[in-house]
């Protein structure tokens, strides 16, 4: 009896390093439930870098040069000219776009993990790098296709005045009535383009970070600082894979009050490297969603995994009913 006790407390910490806990729990759970916390990290993310999220999106549209003195000089300007809360300023369409986008995202990536850990055959295991790429990927294609006209009404209001745009409804009535209905998903095709890398390899880096971490620790769950350093460095990664085609999005979205037209995405991105050059034009604002982006993706999955975890327990101690 004694020889079987220690066996499987030999076998205990094997079991801790193939099981995934957010798996294990995600079966468990609803997909309610997941859906609110992937909205509630979205927003808490957002939030927190929509300055500097701004900041970037009106370097990206503009021709001006990008440097990390004239960005915060423009944060200053703006704070100077129209108050503190101006430097939130769309952020209210960013929460009607991030909310569901973000929902969307982490739901159907534990939807995805669930149904390709079915079949390669590694059900409550931690998926083989592809599996755990394409999970990531199709999440983030998921998300996009459904709330894109969201991205585009967000893009317009953080570039404009606010005279021109008075609210949410207005951007989507004024772009129907003034540029077409197609107008709403100008830029669709380099947003798919980018957010199949991007989506892709920041689930693959934060999972993987997470599944070599138990391996190394022995400890299933990550502290919260932890979390937060393998988001920012899944964030850097993923970010930086595919920023061109971030440009080249934001270019074709808010081309109808910037007075340039673009036609394509190889269009976009000949017309950029030809008038600002490869680097400069296809990276402008890069450094700082070096800042911005590993900040955002790390409190967004460390939120996201800690109201999973706590769910999970007020489940366990009966607080809800399925």
């Amino acid at each position: 009896m004694a020889h079987t006790v220690q066996d499987h407390q030999r076998a205990l910490p094997q079991a801790a390093v193939l099981s995934l806990p957010p798996s294990s729990h995600a079966k468990r759970l609803t997909v309610l439930d997941t859906l609110l916390c992937g909205a509630f990290a979205g927003a808490v993310a957002k939030t927190v870098i929509a300055p500097l999220d701004r900041t970037k999106i009106i370097f990206q549209v503009s021709s001006q040069r990008f440097s990390a003195k004239e960005a915060f000089r423009l944060i200053y300007c703006t704070y100077m000219k129209d108050g503190f809360l101006s430097l939130w300023r769309g952020n209210s369409a960013t929460m009607v776009r991030v909310i569901p986008y973000a929902a969307i995202q982490f739901c159907s990536h534990d939807q995805y993990k669930g149904i390709l850990g079915r079949y390669y055959g590694f059900q409550e295991k931690a998926l083989p790098p592809f599996p755990r790429f394409l999970a990531g990927s199709l999440a983030g294609t998921t998300a996009v296709m459904l709330t894109y006209p969201l991205d585009m009404v967000r893009a317009r209001m953080a570039v404009t005045p606010r005279q021109m745009y008075s609210n949410i409804v207005h951007v989507f009535v004024r772009i129907t009535q003034e540029e077409g209905i197609k107008t709403l998903y100008r830029g669709f095709c380099p947003t798919i383009l980018g957010v199949i890398p991007y989506s892709g390899i920041t689930f693959f880096t934060y999972e993987t970070l997470k599944k070599l971490h138990a391996e190394r620790t022995r400890r299933s769950q990550p502290y919260s600082y932890e979390r937060l350093a393998f988001g920012a460095c899944a964030g850097l990664i993923g970010q930086s894979a595919s920023y061109p085609l971030d440009v080249v999005r934001r270019r074709m979205q808010t081309a109808g009050v910037t007075g340039q037209q673009y036609g394509s995405v190889l269009g976009t991105m000949k017309t950029i490297v030809v008038q600002e050059g490869g680097v400069r034009g296809l990276y402008k604002g890069l450094s700082m969603n070096w800042i911005k982006g590993p900040i955002a993706v790390g409190v967004s999955f460390t939120t996201f995994d800690l109201m999973h975890n706590l769910l999970h327990k007020m489940h366990q101690l009966g607080y809800f009913t399925h």
